[in-house]
């Protein structure tokens, strides 16, 4: 297959050189011809002319000589890159015809001087503008015979040479849509390469605790770039290193890209990497800096990094002076951290693209070149030889903090990362447990793993532990209630006067004077009569014509008796059944109300008349049903909208590169139907797009949760946005909105015969999960492109499946799971959202052992807002719920009843010094707690120990008259076997197991003599049966 080369871009690059050249500017003023030689050299990695080459026909040509003159451009290769730039090459017919200069191609004859095409090319150089001074890249000095013998050639016809490398290197600075792509995705993949290898390294390692050089781990990392998985899919022969990386740790750093990975052990400190792909030519760079147990000073230093950096990224835009952005980041530095200035890197960055590392454009205080938009810059900042004062070790007393990052210069606003991996403390930080925590988790798996041969004392241990556990969550739950009590009462004292007004019904006027009456015939003929236009029903009442406006109307019926027609129309009025407190929602409730008319109208045609006159009853029934209708919409639209925060208007990006989501559903649906759309995020906030042209804007500010469902173990994949404020779509009003698409078939066809090993099945069990897989990444992707948009200010949460549990918090069962601040359930609609920091405290209901479930009762800081209930959670949920809660420093607490919450709330809110004068959240405690608990025992027990069987018909009556237990009776039960587990808690297994045996023992030799006298009873019967008799005849003789 021919090797093709893009002419367009060709075309395009050429004209740009020219045009900058003919500008005269820098180095090309003067420059008569620019003459570019490259030859053959595997060490040379980066070189301008290789660069060149690259930027204009997408390869490297050696042993290429090419010369840019005036009017014409002489390309000399050899035989077959000759034949490859043909594509380029113009025809004598169509010359200049694209706005580029002809081109020349001259063949290579390998064997000969080349003479005769040497003097073409000097003749060419002599005849473009004056012929004396060349422009040439002085750096780029190849070896061989063609490329001595052209040189030769130069130097000895005298022209004066001019180096024009960084003329050049700003020309092609500046990168087309296409170029910006190929970084883009280069950065990409060094950040897949950085997560999902690098780090997860690392992090082997450090548990592992393993002995590993810097030089071996370097080499890994370029080992893993032959592997897919770590490639984002990319073909691997179109990836390659741009350097080796270069990971140092230690005490010993060099913060420069020019250094090697020595030998030395990698220690568990700061420790940094430096790794950069190149794709398909292109280049990245990527810096970061794990840090095991960094110290205070270590984070707070990191921390001003991160500060700095951002500050570079601010001054970076279209315009610059590329050594006043220097200059603002330094001054940044003097005012905050002065002793860090002669610790920082002598350079913040450079220019990059084909070339890594671009010397004419680096970020320091004397570069006086412009940054321009489209530049993409490698920026680096780093701090050297900081001393760690915890240190002990020579190897932990100095380190370094080296960050960096590929970045896109934009129009306005601060420059766009590419590299997309995260750098705050929380995610490059390394946080080891103590020794006693390991101790303690080792303890406790060893328990909950061992069982058979060592089955008493794991056993003994374990309950020891679980006791030990239960008693801490006590302690700490003990502490809550009164910190909750305190603030409570402190918060609801504040809030003392701001009581809510109860909104009056809206006084709906049907005519503001008499004049505005409509004059229709049909009122004087004293007709009902309906004015669509103010909504308003004329009726006549005792001869007169009374409006009734359609909102004073509750409803209205219509009935056909005999030889007549009833319209009966019921009023709204104080006493109808609108609800608790319809007394104050009139606006003058004392005043004298109708509450029904009713109207009959003949169904016989009078002689003369030319209708029936039941028709206008007919009429004004079916008007009034259609106003009403139209009232309610209204009404209902108007409610909806009462209470929306105006948003801000989004801010689009025109930027081609947003982060984007295609194919995506929405719920709730903005029609009847679902559709498909895009989700985009912008500037300031999310944007979905339907197919069908809709439009959903929510910005990033209104969010309060955003939560990420992965696919495992679910049908969908889900984006769900918990917002601040409600916002309007689809006539309706929404806090939770979501973005999801099927990940399976959420259906299956039973009718289908089924076998374990079809094919058919198997391929389409792998296709889903390869599916699954492609399309978790996508989702990532996009999150993190997303975070990075937003600096981070929009952190999605992921829920921890582990630490989930089945409830029902609406009509159906589902998977609750905890976030790091809140409790969702997203797979399921409508959606279950509780933001923890809004939370009180949490009761559990009807927790009893004879019962499988239990309710969770959810109290907000709101007393005004209504509890959350989730019914029918497993029992077997209920420690880890308690254990989840205690670690979120939530008071929960538990009971055997159903309250009535409602009252509970309401005498809280109507009398709240009362509520905590009574000792406030503490009713809701067991009452099996403390020192009530043994009287409260000692009496159950008396209860128990006065048992008599002939109260049996007493209790029979009881259960009769109760439908479910006496709640004291279960109380007291209960509370008497928590005494039981207190008293015994003092002794020790073994004396328990002791005290067992002596029981069994016991119990034992009660049988032995229990059989022993039933024997010698037996015996004694037998004797006497057989000797009884004759002695009585003996004493009768």
């Amino acid at each position: 297959m021919a090797v093709t080369l893009d002419k367009e871009a060709y075309y395009r690059r050429v004209k740009r050189l020219y045009s900058t050249w003919k500008k005269g500017e820098d180095e090309y003023a003067n420059v008569d011809a620019i003459v570019v030689s490259v030859g053959v050299d595997e060490e040379i990695v980066y070189a301008k002319s290789t660069a060149l080459q690259t930027w204009l026909f997408g390869y490297e040509l050696t042993d290429t000589i090419m010369v840019f003159c005036e009017d014409k451009i002489i390309f000399m290769a050899s035989k077959k890159k000759v034949e490859f730039l043909k594509q380029v090459a113009n025809t004598k017919g169509s010359e200049n015809a694209n706005g580029t200069p002809a081109i020349t191609l001259l063949v290579r004859e390998k064997n000969e001087s080349n003479k005769g095409n040497f003097d073409k090319m000097i003749e060419a150089i002599r005849g473009s503008r004056n012929g004396k001074k060349i422009g040439v890249f002085s750096k780029d000095k190849f070896p061989g015979d063609f490329m001595k013998s052209w040189s030769d050639c130069l130097n000895k016809e005298g022209f004066e040479k001019v180096d024009i490398s960084a003329a050049v290197a700003y020309t092609i600075a500046v990168k087309e849509d296409g170029e910006l792509n190929l970084m883009r995705k280069a950065a990409n993949i060094t950040s897949e390469v950085f997560n999902k290898f690098f780090k997860e390294r690392v992090m082997e390692i450090v548990d592992a605790d393993e002995k590993v050089r810097h030089s071996k781990l370097a080499e890994s990392v370029e080992k893993a770039i032959e592997d897919k998985k770590y490639l984002s899919g990319t073909d691997p022969s179109t990836v390659e290193m741009c350097y080796p990386p270069i990971i140092q740790s230690g005490g010993v750093y060099n913060l420069k890209f020019s250094v090697v990975s020595d030998k030395n052990y990698m220690h568990f400190g700061a420790i940094t990497c430096a790794m950069g792909i190149r794709f398909k030519s292109y280049c990245s760079n990527l810096v970061r800096t794990l840090i095991v147990d960094p110290p205070q000073e270590m984070q707070e230093n990191y921390n001003f990094l991160l500060q700095l950096q951002e500050e570079l990224l601010k001054e970076l835009k279209h315009g610059a002076k590329i050594s006043d952005v220097y200059s603002a980041v330094m001054d940044m530095v003097k005012k905050q951290k002065p002793e860090l200035m002669s610790k920082i890197t002598k350079n913040l960055g450079f220019a990059m693209g084909i070339e890594f590392r671009e010397g004419s454009l680096v970020i320091n205080s004397k570069n006086q070149y412009k940054s321009k938009k489209g530049m993409v810059f490698s920026v680096n900042l780093g701090l050297s030889d900081l001393t760690n004062k915890e240190g002990k070790k020579p190897e932990e007393k100095t380190y370094a903090l080296f960050i960096g990052d590929t970045v896109l210069i934009n129009e306005e606003g601060p420059a766009t990362i590419l590299t997309s991996v995260k750098k705050k403390v929380k995610n490059v930080g390394i946080f080891l447990k103590n020794e006693d925590e390991e101790e303690e988790e080792k303890d406790e798996a060893e328990d909950l793993l061992g069982r058979g041969s060592r089955a008493t004392t794991l056993l003994t241990e374990r309950t020891r532990n679980e006791m030990t556990a239960e008693e801490k969550r006590r302690a700490h739950q003990k502490e809550l209630a009164t910190q909750l009590n305190e603030e409570a009462k402190r918060r609801l004292t504040e809030q003392k006067g701001e009581q809510q007004i109860q909104k009056a019904r809206k006084s709906n006027v049907s005519y503001r004077n008499a004049s505005l009456m409509p004059k229709e015939p049909e009122i004087r003929e004293m007709k009902i009569f309906i004015d669509k236009k103010y909504e308003t029903v004329i009726m006549p009442v005792f001869g007169i014509a009374t409006p009734f406006h359609i909102a004073t109307i509750k409803n209205i019926s219509m009935s056909v008796e005999g030889d007549y027609t009833y319209l009966r129309i019921n009023f709204f009025c104080p006493g109808s059944a609108l609800g608790r407190n319809e007394g104050s929602i009139f606006p003058n409730p004392d005043a004298t109300f109708v509450k029904e008319i009713t109207y009959r109208a003949s169904n016989l045609k009078a002689p003369g008349e030319p209708v029936v006159p039941s028709l206008n009853l007919q009429n004004a029934f079916r008007i009034i049903k259609e106003v009403q209708k139209r009232y309610k919409t209204r009404e209902a639209e108007e409610k909806e909208k009462e209470g929306i925060v105006k948003q801000d208007s989004l801010v689009i990006n025109l930027n081609r590169s947003n982060p984007k989501l295609k194919d995506l559903y929405i719920r709730p649906n903005i029609a009847q139907k679902r559709m498909q759309g895009s989700l985009e995020a912008h500037v300031n906030g999310f944007r979905f797009t339907s197919v069908r042209g809709d439009k959903v804007d929510i910005l990033y500010n209104n969010i309060k949760h955003a939560v990420f469902q992965p696919c495992d173990g679910e049908m969908i994949i889900v984006l769900h946005f918990h917002l601040k404020n409600a916002i309007m779509f689809g006539k309706k009003r929404h806090t939770d909105v979501q973005f999801y698409t099927e990940v399976g078939e959420i259906t299956t066809d039973l009718g289908k015969h089924q076998h374990m090993h079809d094919r058919d099945d198997l391929y389409a069990e792998q296709m889903e999960r390869e599916m699954r897989h492609k399309l978790k990444t996508a989702f990532k992707n996009f999150i993190e492109k997303v975070e990075t948009l937003t600096k981070e200010e929009l952190e999605f949460e992921v829920p921890f499946r582990d630490l989930g549990f089945n409830g029902a918090p609406y009509r159906s069962t589902c998977l609750l799971q905890p976030t790091s601040s809140a409790l969702v359930n997203t797979t399921e609609w409508p959606p279950f959202v509780v933001t923890l920091d809004e939370v009180e405290l949490v009761h559990f209901e009807r927790v009893q052992f004879h019962l499988k479930n239990f309710d969770m009762v959810i109290v907000y800081k709101d007393y005004s807002k209504k509890v959350t209930m989730i019914n029918a959670i497993p029992i077997a949920s209920l420690d880890p719920i308690k254990e989840w809660l205690n670690s979120c420093d939530l008071k929960y607490t538990e009971g055997v009843q159903s309250l009535n919450w409602t009252k509970i709330m309401k005498t809280i809110v109507d009398d709240p010094e009362g509520f905590f004068e009574q000792g406030g959240w503490s009713f809701l405690e067991p009452e099996g707690e403390g020192s009530d608990a043994e009287d409260e025992g000692s009496e159950s027990e008396l209860e128990d120990e006065t048992f008599n069987p002939s109260e049996d018909d007493g209790e029979e009556e009881e259960e009769d008259s109760d439908e479910d237990y006496s709640d004291e009776t279960e109380e007291s039960v209960y509370s008497g076997e928590s005494l039981g587990s207190e008293e015994e808690s003092g002794k020790d297994w073994d004396e328990l197991e002791e005290e067992a045996r002596r029981a069994d023992r016991e119990s034992r030799y009660e049988e032995e003599e229990q059989q022993q006298q039933q024997q010698q009873r037996s015996r004694k019967r037998k004797g006497s049966s057989h000797g009884h008799t004759p002695s009585k005849k003996k004493q009768r003789k």
